[in-house]
């Protein structure tokens, strides 16, 4: 059997890409393609429970490699548990959010080593990397107001991490377009301040051009 499609969505937080995701989901599905939908950090019981944990605005003295780790953790349990097995059964696999979040927010945005992060990648992920990366770009403020507004409407369960300053932000978005520069075959930039269906189609028409598929 053919191995499955593995596609992830990145971007800072009110870039829209869950949005996106699930709307890329639902168009698949209307064409017949067999579609699982997984979460970083999440996508499985064990993860849901280490993300309530990493993303609580109680969680505030969480150390920068206690959460590194614990993402890890979360990755590596979904990998095995969900991603691979979907994979080797010829199913499309759609994440939100992989290893990428994980280099530019605790390596670009905390400082941590991206070397570690790599190696930890390798341990947790054994060689796993996405087929096609959507990268979802959208500035600074916009960003800012859009998970402000998130907040207000959903509460604050999970806001830790928009409550980092405006310079860890930056440095996560300028991580997002060094990945994005370095891994271009990989790693499709999207406007993300265009309207929802503009950004949808953007989607879908690059996602034919990188599969080869145009059905897709």
């Amino acid at each position: 059997m053919e191995r499955g499609r593995f596609i992830t969505f990145e971007g800072m937080d009110g870039c829209g890409k869950t949005t996106q995701f699930r709307m890329l989901a639902q168009w698949l599905r209307d064409r017949g393609k067999e579609v699982v939908e997984t979460v970083e950090p999440g996508g499985t019981a064990i993860g849901q429970q280490i993300r309530r944990i990493l993303l609580d605005p109680a969680s505030a003295e969480i150390q920068p490699r206690t959460e590194l780790l614990l993402y890890f953790a979360s990755r590596a349990q979904n990998v095995d548990q969900v991603i691979r097995p979907a994979l080797d059964a010829g199913h499309i696999v759609l994440c939100d959010r992989f290893t990428d979040s994980t280099l530019v927010y605790q390596g670009c945005g905390r400082g941590l080593d991206t070397g570690v992060v790599l190696d930890l990648d390798r341990i947790a992920c054994r060689g796993l990397k996405p087929d096609v990366t959507f990268l979802i770009d959208i500035d600074l403020e916009t960003s800012l107001t859009r998970a402000k507004r998130r907040n207000e409407r959903v509460g604050p369960a999970e806001s830790r991490i928009d409550e980092e300053s405006a310079a860890f932000h930056e440095r996560v978005r300028q991580g997002y377009l060094a990945l994005a520069e370095a891994e271009p075959d990989r790693i499709v930039v999207i406007d993300g301040c265009e309207g929802i269906s503009e950004v949808g189609q953007r989607i879908r028409a690059a996602l034919g051009l990188r599969t080869g598929d145009t059905r897709v």
